[in-house]
């Protein structure tokens, strides 16, 4: 048994890394790709599988989403039959997926793990998703709609001041036109 430690010390276990992002918002009745990529010290294996699975905001059990061993396998049953597509590359180390007419329901954690026999433990990538009604009005588009807003505002009133004075002048030789023939 000492032996043992003594060797895994030495020599360290093999690991994938998982890597996604951590949060992502996206809006009612569109399409999102979930980025997962990888890295395994082994070379990649024909046994290499992927799994995605997703636990919703109430944390009730984990649901499977999709998995790929081989070849992409859709799943049979689920919120997300018929919903999910396979969007990755094994050779370069993407394990993406697309979910199709994203809806409120679908908010919550998505995992998506990677084993690369022999390098089957590692870190679990985790995806928080968030379903919005809309996409969100941002500081930079208030900031764009405030400064064109000011633009027109300005260009209207320069309008303003070259017809007054437009008017003002013809008005001004009108009189002096007057004037001058009595």
């Amino acid at each position: 048994w000492y032996g043992k430690s003594v060797l895994k010390a030495l020599w360290p276990v093999a690991a994938v890394e998982v890597h996604t992002s951590r949060e992502v918002n996206a809006v009612n009745g569109t399409n999102l790709r979930l980025k997962c990529t990888f890295s395994s010290s082994s070379p990649i294996s024909q046994r290499l599988s992927v799994t995605w699975n997703f636990q919703p905001e109430d944390q009730s059990s984990h649901e499977p989403v999709f998995y790929y061993l081989k070849e992409p396998y859709k799943m049979a049953t689920g919120r997300f039959k018929e919903r999910v597509t396979w969007d990755g590359n094994i050779q370069r180390y993407d394990v993406s997926i697309v979910i199709w007419n994203l809806q409120p329901s679908d908010n919550g954690t998505f995992t998506c793990q990677v084993k690369n026999p022999p390098d089957v433990d590692g870190t679990i990538g985790e995806v928080r998703l968030k379903v919005v009604q809309k996409v969100q009005f941002s500081e930079i588009h208030f900031l764009a709609v405030a400064i064109g807003s000011a633009c027109v505002l300005m260009i209207i009133v320069v309008i303003i001041v070259v017809f007054c004075r437009h008017f003002r002048k013809k008005r001004q030789e009108k009189t002096e036109a007057a004037d001058t023939e009595l």
